[in-house]
């Protein structure tokens, strides 16, 4: 599957992509973009999603483990980057069959952030798998 050209801010936001995340790591880095990757395997709550999410994208030390801090960490241009970011969410099914509320939720904050950073010009994606 061909990749977009991740420094395209208008083109971002949160997309299904299924397979190998080293070429979405190495076309991040090319594209000069922090890259994150949160496993979701075995996540079954709300809790453990969210501590899925703090490892996986390296958030910052007051992250508090909710919604609203959620959005507040992934709208902060320190945790962004002057580039822009990209984000791999693996073996996301579960979760989502599980927790279709909860991960309606995650989606809005995610799609909310590209919306955020594409009026700066920069590029926050989030792939699915």
């Amino acid at each position: 599957m061909k990749l977009p050209d991740l420094r395209d801010a208008e083109g971002a936001g949160v997309h299904e992509r299924h397979g190998d995340t080293a070429p979405l790591a190495a076309a991040a880095r090319e594209a000069k973009l922090r890259f994150h990757l949160a496993d979701l395997r075995g996540v079954g709550s709300k809790i453990e999603l969210m501590a899925a999410l703090e490892k996986g994208l390296r958030l910052p030390a007051h992250f508090g483990s909710n919604w609203d801090a959620l959005a507040d960490c992934l709208e902060d241009g320190d945790w962004l980057g002057s580039d822009g970011c990209v984000i791999a969410l693996r073996h996301a099914a579960g979760y989502r069959k599980g927790h279709a509320a909860d991960w309606s939720t995650l989606e809005d904050i995610l799609a909310e952030a590209a919306d955020f950073w594409r009026e700066r010009h920069k590029p926050f994606w989030v792939f699915v798998d």
